[in-house]
Parts: C-alpha cells; sequence; structure tokens
C-alpha cells in the first residue's frame, strides 16, 4: 500500500510538470507613429496604450504578450485579413471595419482642430464643418473621425483631405503652410507639437492654434474576425482582458499610466 502511493504520487507530480499548459504566445501589433498613445521607440512599442496592455497582460498568466509597432494602416490590413490577432487603439468604426471585433474601451480621448494661428485670428472658424468650406485639413492616415458631415464635405469637394503618416509630419506642413488645419487628439498634438519647438526647426513666430473640439473618441483592442481557429482562445483572452481593464479603471492605474507617459 505504502508503495502504490508513492507511485501514485510520482506519477502525479510527473504529469503535474509536464502537463502544465504553456502560456499561449500572444502577438498584438501597435500603431507606430501616434504619440503620446503608441509609437515606435528604437523598434520597440511605446506610449499610454503598448503601457496599458502590458499592464493588463501582467493579470493573464495564460498568455505571453509581444508587442510589435506598425504602420497604422499596415496594422488595418493585417487584422483584415486575420494575419494578426489584435490592434490597437482603433476607434469604434463597427460600419466602416467589419473585420474586427472591440475589447471594453482602455481610454477617452478628445478630437480637436488646430490650424494656423493667422487663419484662427480671422475669426471666421467657428462651427465645424460648415466655416471651414474651402481649407486644407490633414489627418493621420487611416484614421477615421472628423464625423459624417466633415466626410460628405470632402466627397463634395468643399473641402480637401489630405492624408499622411503620424502626427509630426501632418504639424510640421500646416506650420509650414502646406495645410490650413490638423484634426487628431489633443494631447497627441500638444506632446508633439512640444517636441517641434525644443528641436528648433520652427521660428517662434510659427504657431498653431485650437479652434475647434470634433468629437470625444475611446481607444480600444481590436481582435479579428477572420482566422477563427488559429486563435481559438479569442473568447477567453477577451473576457479575461475586459475584465483587467474594468479593474485598471477603478483602481486608477489607468490614470497613472497617463499621467507617467505625458511626462515622457
Amino acid at each position: 500500500m505504502h508503495r502504490l502511493t508513492i507511485v501514485c504520487w510520482c506519477l502525479a507530480a510527473c504529469c503535474g510538470t509536464a502537463c502544465a499548459a504553456e502560456p499561449i504566445k500572444l502577438h498584438i501589433v501597435t500603431d507606430d507613429a501616434y504619440p503620446p498613445y503608441s509609437y515606435a521607440e528604437q523598434g520597440e512599442a511605446r506610449g499610454i496604450y503598448p503601457a496599458i496592455i502590458r499592464k493588463a497582460l501582467a493579470r493573464m498568466p495564460e498568455f505571453q504578450l509581444e508587442l510589435t509597432p506598425v504602420p497604422w494602416k499596415r496594422g488595418l490590413k493585417m487584422l483584415e485579413t486575420g494575419e494578426e490577432f489584435a490592434l490597437a487603439p482603433p476607434y469604434f468604426r463597427p460600419a466602416e471595419r467589419p473585420y474586427m471585433d472591440y475589447s471594453v474601451a482602455m481610454l477617452d480621448e478628445r478630437v480637436v482642430l488646430f490650424c494656423n494661428a493667422a487663419l484662427a485670428a480671422t475669426g471666421r472658424l467657428k462651427r465645424w464643418p460648415d466655416d471651414f468650406t474651402g481649407l486644407r485639413i490633414g489627418m493621420n492616415a487611416g484614421f477615421l473621425i472628423g464625423g459624417t458631415q466633415f466626410r460628405q464635405a470632402i466627397r463634395q469637394g468643399k473641402m480637401v483631405l489630405e492624408e499622411a503618416r503620424g502626427t509630426s509630419g501632418n504639424l510640421r506642413k500646416v506650420l509650414l503652410g502646406r495645410l490650413d488645419c490638423y484634426m487628431n487628439d489633443r494631447y497627441a498634438v500638444l506632446q508633439e507639437l512640444s517636441h517641434i519647438r525644443q528641436d528648433g526647426s520652427f521660428r517662434a513666430s510659427a504657431s498653431l492654434v485650437e479652434v475647434a473640439q470634433i468629437s470625444e473618441e475611446h481607444g480600444y483592442l481590436g481582435y479579428t474576425r477572420q482566422s477563427a481557429a488559429k486563435f481559438s482562445f479569442k473568447e477567453e483572452f477577451a473576457r479575461q482582458f475586459d475584465a483587467a481593464i474594468s479593474d485598471m479603471k477603478r483602481s486608477g492605474e489607468i490614470e497613472q499610466i497617463v499621467a507617467a507617459e505625458l511626462r515622457r
């Protein structure tokens, strides 16, 4: 009886070691040109959203996380084709992106419009988008912001939309007079303007003015709806991730991450 007990204990110990589930290797792509929210720094995913995701995954030991920064439009295509599992941080656009599911909202963002200071000084820019007829508006490539009336005005030729990759490039175009206004998240614009001032590439008189708030948006983790067999863990991951984000909101961890990243 004693020998049998020892044998059973050994078998159980071996099974516990050999049969323990290995962490699921998880690959998430992030926007590489959207500071302070998500960007690449020496090839690493940095910013508010990568920090939030890493913090959430620390509560989910069943998953082993790898974050990779990519150009935004490429990331969208990766989810559309099922090449990648998840992308951060899309806004909620179910009609335009039917290939994507969404986590709970990780963060609130305020989308605003910054314009050339001389243009803003005319006082004509009060109502969006009615008072912006004839202007050249910049936006990050692949972003879907501005609202239905703005999109309709672009189709009707009442305004010109120019898309470029990244916040810095768009802001420099406005400072150089190649664009009249630029639309993006307020924190993203203010932080990048600060960086541009620090590098001394523009004289102090070249300035932009915030003229309108366009909308309030929310950043999510977007999951592909393709390749269901390849990502069979999706439902369980999404459940745990939503719970982790909700806990982090209640504890104040999200606010702490935002504050820390904005000081960088």
